[in-house]
């Protein structure tokens, strides 16, 4: 099978690593550098047609203004003649929410790292007259060392949107949201923004939700009394600090300055160090929706012959955590055991509709275009939808390794899907035997 290449400008366009409703991302490298770059993928006729073109450059501006250490990277924005590429820094490390769900709630140092962080990057923003609006796990990234990256601002408010200081909009997700954005009233999105980071450190030390119901008023009355617990292994001064986040009144909630200077949130800061950036020029922003020749880079995709991608040696070695390769190798490295990838020695089409079989056993919808499939269903606590993409890729003649990713719906939901999902899909994936040798590869990619 030929390798299919695909060129965007300068940049060679690789696997999908993320999809969502309106946009596609794409590992990408920059063949000028070889640098590593995300590649956000939108095509305009999706925009126009869900009026959509104000909210992408909103996006895309905040991006380039609100730039920190601790927020995903804008390299730059192309258009082609029907597409719209959004070129983020490529973070390695995956979701916080992946880290708590495979290794359970993290130890009170570790989740103060990640907490001043959070507010270091929320605190950025906020001064930029930015508010996220849609802050949890699922949108917070880990780096190759371990730093938090804040992303997805496709909710967020910049400052001409306040009108008279408050925001209108109810949006986010509801474990997450403030009482006050619930309400349907103006609210100030600082304190919105806060109240999502006191969830998001309880998330982090207890290693499931403060406010959890299966159905929405309850989880509104819940979140509307600020009606939780502390469990028994948080601190004093974390029990302290979470209550005053975690507080009804927006009026009375502490601000980020008094989170800042509280005791136990001080405890081994280290502020980030970051350079004032230079002034932020909008005009390509501006130049991506307008209709200008000389605007559109080219794109060039050569096929030789219909068969699963190919993925290259560095391609899977940025599956790993951090492209720390011992996490490649190590059997006792259970957190990558469980990633959500497995392989087979089955033929590639074999593979595609035993897929399509167990799916629809479990009465999912299928949709399959070459060695892509897309499933869709109801989640188990009947909240909503979630969608899972799976796709094969050959990494070796006669071996396949199938991504798995959650393509809409809550994570946690997605995790248990996997884990059923494997279960009936024994007889296609490939098991190591005891006797081979520990530089296996493909040890830690099976279920």
């Amino acid at each position: 099978m030929k390798k299919v290449t695909r060129k965007v400008g300068k940049y060679e366009v690789g696997r999908t690593v993320g999809e969502g409703t309106f946009a596609k991302v794409k590992f990408a490298k920059n063949t000028e550098t070889g640098e590593s770059v995300a590649m956000k993928v939108l095509a305009k006729s999706t925009i126009l047609k869900h009026k959509m073109v104000d909210q992408i450059k909103r996006e895309i501006s905040i991006m380039k203004i609100v730039r920190h250490p601790n927020i995903v990277r804008l390299h730059e924005v192309l258009a082609s003649q029907s597409k719209i590429y959004i070129i983020l820094e490529f973070v390695t490390g995956g979701e916080l929410f992946d880290k708590i769900v495979h290794q359970g709630k993290l130890p009170e140092h570790g989740a103060r790292r990640y907490f001043q962080q959070l507010i270091d990057a929320v605190a950025h923003c906020h001064i930029k007259g930015v508010y996220h609006r849609d802050l949890k796990p699922e949108n917070l990234l880990l780096d190759s060392y371990g730093n938090l990256k804040v992303s997805d601002f496709g909710l967020s408010a910049l400052p001409q949107q306040q009108g008279v200081g408050l925001l209108r909009t109810t949006c986010g997700t509801p474990n997450y949201v403030a009482p006050e954005v619930l309400g349907n009233q103006g609210y100030d999105g600082a304190a919105a923004d806060v109240w999502s980071c006191g969830v998001i450190l309880y998330v982090v030390m207890a290693g499931y939700l403060p406010f959890d119901e299966t159905d929405l008023p309850n989880l509104y009355k819940k979140i509307n009394a600020a009606e939780f617990s502390c469990p028994y292994w948080f601190s004093h001064g974390a029990k302290s600090l979470i209550h005053k986040i975690l507080d009804p009144n927006p009026k009375t909630r502490i601000q980020i300055e008094g989170i800042r200077k509280d005791p136990w949130f001080r405890r081994n800061y280290a502020p980030v160090e970051h350079r004032e950036d230079e002034e932020v020029n909008l005009d390509d922003v501006c130049a991506v929706f307008d209709d200008i020749e000389d605007q559109y880079v080219a794109e060039q995709s050569e096929s030789k012959e219909a068969g699963p991608l190919i993925m290259n040696a560095f391609e899977m070695i940025t599956l790993s955590q951090g492209l720390n390769l011992s996490a490649l190798f190590d059997r006792r490295q259970d957190y990558v055991k469980r990633q959500t990838r497995f392989v087979s020695r089955k033929p590639a089409k074999v593979i595609i509709s035993t897929i399509e079989a167990v799916a629809e056993s479990m009465s999912l919808k299928v949709h399959t275009r070459g060695y892509k499939t897309r499933l869709e269903g109801i989640s188990t606590n009947r909240t909503g939808q979630f969608a899972v993409v799976l796709e094969v890729f050959e990494v070796a003649p006669s071996l396949f390794m199938v991504d798995v990713r959650k393509a809409a719906g809550d994570t946690l939901e997605y995790h248990k899907f996997y884990k059923n999902f494997c279960t009936k899909l024994e007889n296609i994936i490939w098991k190591p035997t005891e006797g081979m040798t520990s530089s296996s590869l493909l040890r830690t990619m099976t279920c």
